[in-house]
């Protein structure tokens, strides 16, 4: 692809990140993009082919800006580091980011992304044949608690814990009522990110420490 047309590419999947964090994923169709650019809708078909490509590029950019920066030669610091990364960039996308969890990544940006897991996993001692499942486990993790952060699922709500528990029979919730006083607690997220963060470097190790 030439340059003019990378660059007009890159253009088009800014404007649909813009249409998506200001009004939802709803907002992005490619009407509204040639509208903003100024290209006819049969134009932008010469860029991308269908509102799937589209949202495929959109995955691959928000993945381009997960990549950790130079984190280091130790394994753990290369995980915590891009676990911390794609967090951010759920913060800073938080309309967009659920697609990671709901689209494929099936653009070359995904393999850069998933690379690095691969080769921290390796270095930690990981055998090769745990290495793919593990690097779901840790993603798995990473981009399920960052969409919930976004996307409010760990929200308080109309109700708190102890009154939602109160229109409950106690007998049918007994753990709930047993957690009361944790659950009733404030939630410190990223000090709960971080130690989930911690025990999934317990289960790489462990699986390290069983090849040996």
């Amino acid at each position: 692809m030439g340059t003019a047309k990378q660059e007009r590419l890159s253009e088009i999947v800014g404007v649909a990140l813009r249409l998506a964090e200001e009004g939802g994923l709803g907002a992005v169709s490619l009407r509204a993009i040639a509208t903003e650019i100024g290209l006819t809708p049969m134009a932008l078909y010469g860029y991308v082919r269908s509102k799937d490509d589209l949202l495929d590029r959109l995955v691959a950019r928000l993945l381009s800006e997960v990549a950790a920066r130079d984190p280091g030669p130790d394994w753990r610091e290369r995980l915590l580091a891009c676990a911390r990364s794609a967090r951010a960039v759920a913060h800073r996308y938080p309309r967009t980011f659920p697609l990671l969890l709901t689209r494929p990544a099936v653009l070359p940006d995904a393999v850069r992304v998933v690379d690095p897991l691969y080769a921290a996993l390796l270095d930690a001692g990981v055998p090769e044949e745990e290495v793919p499942g593990l690097e779901r486990m840790f993603s798995t993790f990473v981009l399920g608690f960052a969409v919930s952060e976004v996307s409010g699922r760990f929200g308080v709500g109309g109700l708190g814990p102890a009154e939602r528990r109160a229109g409950v029979d106690p007998a049918h919730v007994p753990a709930h009522h047993r957690l009361g006083g944790v659950l009733d607690r404030p939630v410190d997220w990223d000090a709960e990110f971080e130690q989930g963060l911690r025990r999934l470097l317990e289960v790489v190790e462990r699986a390290a420490a069983d090849r040996a």
